[in-house]
């Protein structure tokens, strides 16, 4: 599974997840792709993210399977990337 995560330094939900994400890091191997919404702007625009941030875009071979729009609970991201890497088709 590969994951696109793009954020920003000026948004506070980014800053709680991106310690909610390194902390689901330490108990899965994902890929992790992270994008600064500013600074990567060409590339971000290809995932045309929107205007709520942060965004997860969850990958299972090479298809887009779910987008996680916003600042969630670590509990909600861990029910997400556990159902995602049980599927068959990992």
């Amino acid at each position: 599974m590969k994951v696109v995560k793009i954020n920003a330094v000026w948004c506070s939900g980014c800053l709680v997840m991106n310690k909610i994400w390194n902390s689901i890091l330490k108990s899965y191997s994902i890929e992790t792709i992270n994008l600064d919404y500013d600074l990567d702007e060409e590339e971000v625009l290809k995932y045309n993210p929107g205007d709520v941030l942060p965004v997860f875009i969850f990958y299972k071979n090479k298809k887009e399977v779910m987008r996680v729009i916003g600042e969630k609970t670590e509990k909600e991201m861990l029910k997400i990337v556990s159902e995602l890497l049980d599927e068959k088709d990992n």
